[in-house]
């Protein structure tokens, strides 16, 4: 990706003056003051020492990001002590600092910036905060963004009322704005851009963006002043934005960036994405695994395989095509109000790479809409051993760069799938699961959720007995205990931290072949019984799926188990086709059928919320 910088190149000069001779006045917001009738003999400094400023902090944080950048209209060349430049600087910048506090002597007028049209096409220009343009300049870039075509600019806006500008708001594809005149507006800024995270305002010295909870701070007391964070803070966004990582992603870079950097030497993205995971972790891991269980909502499951959608569709004959997945998957995703009623969507790959109807993915997205995404990584079943019934699960071989670009992606939870089939002989003795396959794909399990945790993801492991084939309610118990117990075995020895991370698991009942089919009541009963005495009260929550239950039984027997509470942890839904199948039939591959698609899904979301109108966890 190729930058293209507009900007002036500034010479700052610090003097750390020596507050015990100047003349220094505070006003009463404590803002040091110099009656500058500036003569050097008269003032007194502890050094001096000069740095290139405006533009090329941000040409030093884009290279440090390992993005190709260029100042317009400059030569600038990279050496051990940042960038050089031999061309004449004639704008100078005086940062006095006094007791730690900086104070601004700047030109009274500031350099116009001229631009000159490059010959070659840049995939981004970005108007950089050291920018002063007059209409010329921006006749200029107006004409070159209309012959380049594609490419995207980006502005840094020091104010909203130059007149110059406002033919180049509406043409951003990101705005940073310092909000000293208080007047946004839809007549200045477009409402697509206001209030979504194209915009980026920095404001009392905090950059903040629509959908990030916490700011940035950008003042700092030291040789790199305010001015100079406020660029570094809004190049490093850019580049982690070009670099294709999600808004949250990006701002952990800038703070990183911020906190960390000194004059002359940003930081570079190795260190910067080091920094960001000792930051994210183990606590915000913890953050998410807790507030993807959060009462009273539950988690979607959207994460059906090529061959599991294959078969829905072919129920409806409706043709197995990349446009019917994603106009299905786009009635669940856009339901208005889904926020309400589900805190995450578990995707599959193609799928948290398809478009939205407004132009995003959908793992962006369900971002925007407070949502937290997450990806089924496991790769499918393969039979445990050439002679065996049973099957283990694969996909850890290529595991951990997966989860490297899902992370990068900007998903936030994984979900690793085991199956298991219950099995009984004629005198009712269990044949499977055998101890070899709960213990190998317990050990897998435990080693997939360990590899998540180091990735910044968190996981969901699911251990299922199948709800298929002949067997009592008794031996479901049985069977369920067994497995959990060698699951957080494993999971204790790979060292994994079950504060973050969530346990999807089979309600406990009969089986769908035998005679006595079992009821709500003895659902519960038996549900609650297993997890009470089998998993730790430490782990983030429990979520159910829905297997093959009918959508009708799967809510009810949700209902029983949370009438069996109060539990040690969250419980709550992570259903599929419970969710799913109503709005699948009344979709019919046939998108006229959306609305009455998005109703019926609605209808299952309430029915299951409602569900859960006890809490399931201890106060």
């Amino acid at each position: 990706m190729s930058i293209l910088i507009v900007g002036n190149i500034l010479k700052d000069v610090y003097l750390n003056l020596d507050s015990r001779t100047e003349s220094l006045e505070s006003d009463r917001d404590d803002i040091k003051w110099l009656d500058l009738s500036f003569n050097a003999s008269e003032h007194h400094f502890y050094n001096r020492s000069s740095n290139l400023g405006g533009a090329t902090v941000t040409l030093e944080v884009l290279h440090n990001l390992g993005l190709e950048a260029t100042i317009n209209g400059s030569r600038l060349h990279f050496t051990d002590d940042g960038p050089v430049t031999t061309e004449p600087i004639d704008t100078y910048r005086y940062i006095l600092l006094a007791d730690d506090k900086p104070c601004y002597f700047v030109p009274t007028s500031h350099k116009t910036t001229r631009f000159t049209p490059p010959a070659e096409a840049y995939d981004y220009l970005y108007v950089d905060r050291s920018a002063e343009l007059d209409q010329t300049a921006v006749n200029r870039i107006n004409a070159y963004l209309d012959i380049s075509g594609n490419t995207k600019l980006i502005l840094y806006l020091r104010t909203t009322t130059n007149p110059h500008l406002n033919s180049l708001i509406p043409r951003a594809s990101l705005i940073f704005l310092e909000e000293t005149d208080h007047t946004i507006t839809e007549d200045i800024i477009p409402a697509d851009i206001l209030d979504s995270d194209k915009l980026f305002k920095i404001s009392e010295h905090r950059l903040t963006c629509h959908n990030i909870s916490e700011p940035i701070s950008v003042e700092r007391i030291n040789m790199l002043t305010h001015l100079s964070t406020y660029s570094i803070a809004s190049a490093t966004i850019l580049g982690s934005f070009i670099l294709g990582n999600s808004i949250e992603d990006s701002f952990r870079l800038a703070r990183a960036n911020v906190e960390h950097a000194k004059l002359n030497s940003a930081l570079n993205l190795d260190q910067l994405q080091s920094l960001a995971a000792e930051q994210s972790s183990p606590n915000n891991l913890e953050l998410i695994a807790s507030t993807l269980v959060l009462h009273p909502k539950g988690i979607l499951a959207a994460d059906e395989s090529g061959g599991s959608i294959h078969k829905k569709f072919a129920t409806l004959d409706i043709p197995d095509t990349y446009d019917n997945r994603r106009d299905y998957r786009n009635i669940f995703f856009t339901t208005p109000h889904l926020e309400d009623y589900v805190n995450g969507v578990i995707l599959f790959d193609e799928t948290a790479r398809q478009i939205a109807d407004n132009g995003q993915n959908f793992t962006e997205y369900l971002t925007s809409k407070r949502i937290i995404p997450g990806i089924k990584v496991d790769q499918g079943l393969t039979p445990l051993n050439p002679n065996s019934l049973e099957t283990i699960t694969k996909g850890l071989d290529n595991l951990d760069s997966r989860l490297a670009e899902y992370y990068q992606m900007g998903l936030r939870f994984a979900k690793w799938r085991a199956a298991f089939e219950l099995r009984i002989n004629p005198s009712g003795d269990i044949l499977t699961p055998t101890d070899e396959a709960i213990h190998q794909n317990c050990d897998t399990l435990a080693k997939y959720a360990k590899a998540c945790q180091q990735a910044g993801l968190v996981p969901i492991v699911e251990p299922e007995v199948v709800y298929d084939g002949y067997y009592n309610i008794r031996q479901s118990i049985e069977v369920t205990g067994k497995i959990l117990r060698a699951l957080f075995d494993a999971l204790d020895a790979q060292k994994v931290n079950l504060k973050a991370c969530l346990l999807k698991v089979n309600m406990v009942l009969a089986g769908k072949q035998f005679e006595h089919q079992s009821t709500p009541q003895e659902v519960g009963e038996a549900t609650a019984e297993v997890l009470k005495s089998n998993v730790p009260t430490e782990l983030a929550g429990v979520v159910f799926l829905s297997g093959g239950q009918t959508v009708e039984q799967a809510t009810d027997n949700l209902a029983a188990v949370i009438a069996h509470g109060p539990f040690p942890w969250p419980v709550t839904f992570s259903f599929a086709r419970a969710l799913q199948d109503p709005a699948l039939y009344a979709w019919q591959g046939d998108n006229a059928n959306t609305d009455k698609a998005r109703q019926a899904f609605l209808d299952r979301l309430i029915a299951n919320t409602k569900a859960l109108q006890k809490r399931s966890r201890t106060t």
